[in-house]
Order: C-alpha cells, then sequence, then structure tokens
C-alpha cells in the first residue's frame, strides 16, 4: 500500500508514506487505491481508499488532509484537520501539530515529504515543473523554519515520480527553465536517435532542494510512468487513451 523512505522512517516521532495504487477498493481504471478526489472515480470508494491509507499511517481517516492543488507556490499550514471543502489552495503543506497527518496527490508530478525531527515539524510539496520553477520547494522551507524547524536538519524525500526516460518536453519548455536559470540545461537530454528533448524532474527538484539548503535531500528513484502495476500515472494514461486517471497520495505526521 505505501512506499516508504529509510531516511524517514528512521526518524523518532515521525510516521510517513508515498502511496501506490495498491490495497484499495476501486475499480477500472482507479483499480485500486485512488486517493483523487478530483478524479471522476466513485466518491464513496475514494474515501473509503483514504481511509484506509490513513489507517495505515496510524492516524484517523478526518486526520488527512490534502490541499486543493493548483500548481503554485502557495503553502498551507494546518492547525487542525479541515473539511473537503474547506481545502486551502495551495502545493504545500506544513504542520506541527501531532496527529495531523498532512499529504498531496500526484500522478507524475513529484512528491516531496519533508521533516526536522528535532523542532518536530513536517511538510509535503506536490511539485510539479510549474510549483518547482515557481518556488514551492522553498516556500516549505520557509514555512516550517516559520513553525521552528531549522533547515539545516530538515530532510527531505522525493518520492514516485515521472523520470527523465519518459518525460519528453518540447523547446519552449526548456527555454522557460534557461530563461530563470542558464545551469538548468543539465536537466534536459536530447536523444540523438529522435532528436527529442527529455527532462529530469526529479533531478531539478533535487538541486533546488540542496541550493535552498536543505540538510539531506534522499530520492526514491522510482519512475511512475513504467511502473503501471504500483503507480498512476498521468502522462501513461494520456498515450493509453483513457478517460481519466488515478492518483496516490504521499503522507508525513507527527505520532
Amino acid at each position: 500500500m505505501i512506499v516508504e523512505s529509510v531516511t524517514l522512517s528512521n526518524m523518532a516521532g515521525i510516521r510517513h508514506g508515498f502511496g501506490t495504487r495498491k490495497g484499495g477498493v476501486s475499480s477500472g481504471i482507479y483499480a485500486t487505491l485512488n486517493c483523487g478526489v478530483g478524479s471522476r472515480d466513485d466518491q464513496g470508494d475514494v474515501a473509503e481508499n483514504r481511509a484506509r491509507l490513513a489507517k495505515r499511517l496510524g492516524a484517523s481517516p478526518g486526520a488527512l488532509v490534502t490541499p486543493y492543488q493548483i500548481h503554485s507556490a502557495q503553502v498551507a499550514t494546518a492547525e487542525k484537520p479541515w473539511a473537503r471543502g474547506d481545502a486551502p489552495r495551495a502545493d504545500g503543506v506544513v504542520t506541527a501539530r501531532p496527529g495531523v497527518a498532512i499529504a498531496v496527490s500526484t500522478a507524475d508530478c513529484v512528491p516531496v515529504l519533508f521533516a526536522d525531527c528535532e523542532a518536530k515539524v513536517v511538510g509535503a510539496a506536490h511539485a510539479g515543473w510549474r510549483g518547482a520553477l515557481s518556488g514551492i520547494l522553498e516556500a516549505v522551507l520557509g514555512a516550517m523554519e516559520g513553525l521552528g524547524a531549522d533547515r539545516a536538519r530538515i530532510c527531505a524525500t522525493i518520492g514516485p515520480a515521472i523520470s527523465q526516460q519518459a518525460y519528453e518536453v518540447g523547446d519552449e519548455f526548456e527555454a522557460r527553465f534557461l530563461a530563470e536559470d542558464e545551469t538548468s540545461a543539465r536537466f534536459f537530454e536530447r536523444r540523438p536517435q529522435n532528436s527529442r528533448l527529455y527532462f529530469n524532474l526529479t533531478g531539478y527538484v533535487a538541486a533546488r532542494l540542496l541550493g535552498a539548503g536543505t540538510g539531506a535531500v534522499d530520492d526514491l528513484k522510482i519512475c511512475t510512468y513504467g511502473n503501471s502495476e504500483h503507480f498512476f500515472s498521468y502522462r501513461r494514461s494520456y498515450h493509453n487513451g483513457d478517460a481519466d486517471y488515478g492518483r496516490q497520495i504521499s503522507a508525513i505526521l507527527i505520532s
């Protein structure tokens, strides 16, 4: 049902998990652990799936919260659980409240979980290319510092996401990144066999985290696109002509 980071698992008082598509009740293209409230899946099934994942993490179903994601650099602070209809528009969440499981949903974008176990502050980020480019990672680090964390102590783990091998982009896409920082050219590769351009999103995210002074960065190096048995993938579903796609969620909490 979940994949764990060795780094985060060794932190006292912190529980976490990167969700997979295994262990739920959904069917068809959503089989089986679809936790995406934005999907067209039966919402009763989605609620059950989220409850199962919350239980696996040792949290109550109502304590698992996700933001209304908008591919931004906005961060919300979870002082207490919120109802689905009250979810803030953001792509990062931080908390210092024990028992509140903060999470983000993904289906190729990069989920990042953060923890400072000494300060007992955790964070989660949904880092698509837009959010990563506009500063969502740095914004989460700053919000965690606002709750008492020290970024030199923060450990960040990059979860399952699309790999460079599967992430074809256009020249105009590369131009956006080079306009912001010419050294970003190292995250693009043009394949001689087809002259197409491929982007290393997880590598870019890792570099942004390290450049911002994150104490430790761990990458699980799991490709969502290439692992259809265990992970949902927006791009794979699009290439398959599916009508919709499921989402996995990645969550972290202070126990």
